[in-house]
């Protein structure tokens, strides 16, 4: 089973997401902010990393920038989570090394296809 590292600091869509991962088929492991997502990324090897753009005291680019410096997890895609959706941010956010990037609220059919895509399983119609 693929496993998703989730970095969400709001319960509401941490549970959403929890919900929607498990409906897809995907395991997937918590983090609230940067400082635990990158020690339980440091700790488990996981196939994707879904991180919140917009997290308190240590932002998601940040986080981002500390995942690439990391020999044990730099190739693992991150798709960024964020809820002010401005013009130009996808494009930020994948110059900044991101694979992929998903707007709050979530779309949930775009959102499957980003994961489908990032784990290289196929568009089931």
């Amino acid at each position: 089973m693929k496993r998703i590292l989730v970095v969400e600091d709001s319960a509401v869509i941490m549970e959403l997401i929890r919900f929607l991962l498990t409906t897809f088929g995907y395991e997937s492991k918590e983090a609230k902010d940067g400082f635990e997502a990158l020690k339980i990324a440091k700790e488990n090897k996981f196939d994707l990393i879904l991180l919140d753009i917009q997290l308190p005291g240590f932002d998601g680019l940040e986080v981002l920038k500390e995942i690439k410096k990391l020999p044990e997890i730099r190739k693992t895609p991150v798709i960024a989570l964020t809820a002010h959706a401005m013009q130009g941010d996808e494009e930020r956010f994948l110059k900044a090394g991101c694979s992929g990037y998903i707007s709050k609220p979530i779309d949930i059919g775009r959102f499957k296809s980003i994961l489908d895509s990032c784990m290289g399983r196929q568009q089931v119609l």
